[in-house]
């Protein structure tokens, strides 16, 4: 239980900003709005990461390569004809080559549009949730040859499997993610216009990613087609035997760096996490965020220096009666911090909404998901608490300087 002192204590610094509510907010409006600032960016990069990672995760691939040196890996170019090779290695289940390219829908003012290129008959189709087909009155479910197919596993002969060689045909369907098709107004049985042609939409489809929910999917030969890259991808996905274990990873990313110099294997979260788009993600939101963080200070500052300068006889009376000038500094540091933590709450609940308001936006829906990761409200709320703190230090150490007869001096 708290002493009466405490709670006195306590009463008195209360006091002291609400005799003062119209300086009291605007100091609350100008923190929460650093604080909003900072969680909402924070927030943000980290769901865009997260995104970024649960395509990956979605289809539990365990190992990515893509192309040593390339700036962009997301724009790293791989000879399909590795896929044989890697499919050979020891530990490797199947594979999945992708083809990763930036497509856009002029006649209907979409622009942007991840288009991931991959075979039909790939494993990773099966780890889609598909619509039904509102023209027919059914379900479309991948056709059966989405099993697992013989030609991505691990082959028993050493000449290249067929299936992984451009097809004779080009198949003219596509997949639309379903934040992707909300936004173009297309069921599945229509049609949609890219590089002047028309396709068809097989299907939408639900997938556990955000990312992947706004994208669209297209036969790997026919997305090679239309960008000019035959008989290239930009990464390919790789699982792994279940018994190998994760310290034998480091064996099976060995074996695939021996089958070409080119190549670069890395784990799942490795890729993610050094990939250059998340890095720069992360530090334009930190860099960010130091200006606002710094404008907060600035100003918490300027509202304790002004209420320590105002209060100049009070705190000499409280020095005379007694006051340690230790207490005088705890004063002086809990108004400060107590304005830091409400204006930290405030700002942590206007960076949900505002992320909110973001996330319902055209442009970036399927990206980013709604919501602002609980760690990271932590961080705002210890960056608020540091805000308050250290803009206090100056006011509170020239408070602490004073002596009774020169606060009565400077009256």
């Amino acid at each position: 239980m708290p002493s009466d002192r405490t709670v006195r204590f306590s009463s008195l610094i209360w006091k002291n900003l609400h005799r003062r509510p119209f300086r009291t907010a605007l100091t609350l409006v100008a923190l929460a709005s650093a604080i909003a600032s900072v969680v909402a960016l924070l927030g943000i990069a980290r769901n865009f990461q997260d995104s970024f990672a649960n395509v990956y995760r979605s289809h539990d691939v365990d190992i990515v390569v893509s192309r040593q040196g390339a700036a962009d890996r997301l724009s790293s170019s791989i000879d399909q004809s590795l896929t044989h090779s890697i499919a050979l290695a020891d530990g490797v289940a199947r594979i999945a080559p992708v083809l990763l390219e930036t497509l856009s829908l002029e006649n209907e003012g979409v622009y942007g549009i991840p288009a991931m290129g991959m075979q039909p008959d790939s494993w990773m189709m099966q780890n889609y949730t598909f619509s039904e087909n509102q023209s027919a009155g059914k379900r479309l479910d991948p056709p059966t040859s989405l099993d697992p197919p013989t030609s991505l596993d691990p082959p028993t002969s050493l000449d290249p499997p067929t299936s992984l060689d451009p097809p004779m045909s080009i198949d003219n369907r596509i997949w639309l993610g379903v934040h992707l098709a909300d936004r173009l107004g297309v069921q599945p049985g229509q049609s949609i216009e890219l590089f002047d042609e028309r396709y068809v939409v097989e299907a939408i489809f639900t997938s556990r990613s955000t990312w992947e929910n706004g994208s669209m999917i297209v036969p790997l030969s026919l997305l090679q087609e239309l960008t000019g890259r035959e008989n290239q991808v930009t990464y390919i996905n790789v699982q792994l035997n279940s018994e190998v274990t994760p310290q034998a990873m480091d064996d099976v990313i060995a074996g695939i760096k021996a089958i070409d110099a080119k190549l670069l294997p890395l784990a799942t979260e490795d890729f993610v996490t050094t990939d250059t788009r998340m890095q720069i993600a992360s530090a334009m939101a930190w860099m960010t965020s130091f200006i606002a963080i710094l404008i907060g200070a600035i100003g918490t500052l300027n509202t304790m220096m002004t209420s320590v300068i105002e209060r100049t006889s009070e705190i000499g009376i409280l020095r005379a009666i007694g006051w340690s000038r230790r207490r005088v500094v705890a004063m002086i540091m809990g108004e400060s911090c107590m304005l830091a933590v409400v204006a930290s709450v405030i700002g942590c609940v206007a960076a949900v909404a505002l992320t909110w308001l973001l996330s319902r936006s055209p442009a970036v829906r399927g990206i980013m998901e709604a919501s602002v990761p609980p760690v990271v409200m932590v961080e705002g709320l210890v960056i608020g608490v540091a805000i308050g703190m250290v803009g206090a230090l100056l006011p509170a150490w020239r408070a602490a300087q004073l002596l009774p007869t020169q606060a009565f001096r400077e009256r």
